[in-house]
């Protein structure tokens, strides 16, 4: 029997505290109206203090498993796409897994920046596929506390937030990925990075606080290698399908900026009533915004049975993947 992988349950979640842009705005001297006019945000959604990577991840990840309407103990796998895990050591998805009672499931992080959930959905669809099992897919960041407020490329950009998904297994030849393209760039390695904390450059007291918050060194490099990375392998998931554009029910790319779908709908040929955008009101929350975003659609606009999705994501690595999904 050919198994795939049916998305059975959606969830998302953020914090409490909602900033505006007129907070940035006036941190940084920005005259009214500066970031919306570059990036397409209005308002995102930031911790606060008690706030958690690991509770912000159990939060969507149960209400994508209430919505499933599922055995949790039937769970065997979940996969935590997160850039700012609780600890440097251990990876958070174990304890995600025990506040949300999966007793059976394995658990892991998976560190893919703003391309972490393309990677964790073709995991965890491998995983349903081999095992007959289903599995969580949570992605979710606490951005606001790796920025640098200082740095206006970052500080306006980032957001945090959680979104998730429960695959199951299915017999319909029509569920779950049907195309995937996943690329990598070493050569940007430094485009948007952390430069100290990691083994390379391990914390010590002589290194300056800035060098452990994220960084965006060239902005308009970023812009041009996200819009080429996204295009191409969008074009190379619809091909593996054996799909076209206008095969797509909704685009829902990676919230990183609204420059950047905007210029890939249009590479694509995607008319701009068929990209699902939720960067306005929640900002970037990296990995998180593509499943933030599938739930939010979902919510306002069921997804329908046979629709096909088309879901795309570049970022820090360079890294970046795109996935044809029938739901």
């Amino acid at each position: 029997m050919n198994r795939t992988a049916r998305i059975i349950g959606l969830g998302h979640h953020v914090p409490a505290r909602k900033v505006g842009n007129a907070e940035i705005e006036a941190s940084l001297g920005l005259e009214e109206g500066w970031i919306e006019g570059r990036t397409g945000i209005r308002s995102r959604f930031c911790a606060e203090p008690g706030d958690t990577l690991s509770w912000l991840a159990a939060n969507a990840g149960d209400m994508a498993l209430e919505t499933a309407g599922i055995d949790r103990k039937d769970i065997g796998l979940l996969l935590l796409a997160t850039s700012t895990p609780d600890h440097l050591l251990p990876p958070s998805a174990p304890l995600v897994a025990h506040r949300l009672g999966l007793e059976k499931a394995g658990g892991v992080d998976l560190a893919g920046a703003c391309a972490g959930f393309i990677y964790a959905m073709t995991f965890a669809d491998g995983f349903v596929r081999l095992n007959n099992k289903p599995a969580v897919v949570i992605a979710a960041n606490i951005l606001s506390r790796r920025i640098n407020p200082a740095e206006r490329a970052s500080a306006v950009l980032f957001a945090d937030a959680a979104g998730a998904v429960v695959l199951a297994p299915s017999i319909d030849p029509g569920h779950g990925i049907l195309g995937s393209s996943l690329a990598s760039d070493g050569s940007a390695y430094d485009l948007i990075h952390i430069p100290a904390g990691g083994s390379n450059r391990p914390f010590a007291e002589e290194i300056d606080i800035a060098e452990t918050r994220m960084t965006i060194a060239n902005g308009r490099d970023v812009f041009v290698k996200a819009v080429e990375m996204m295009s191409r392998c969008a074009s190379e998931a619809l091909a593996a399908a054996g799909l076209s554009a206008p095969d797509i029910a909704r685009f829902v790319p990676h919230q990183a900026n609204a420059r950047i779908f905007n210029a890939v709908g249009k590479s694509l040929g995607i008319e701009d009533e068929r990209i699902v955008k939720t960067i306005a009101d929640y900002g970037n929350s990296s990995a998180a915004t593509i499943p933030l975003s599938l739930s939010i659609a979902h919510g306002a606009n069921p997804f329908r049975s046979g629709e096909k999705l088309l879901l795309a994501a570049a970022g820090a690595g360079l890294t970046g993947g795109a996935l044809v999904v029938g739901v």
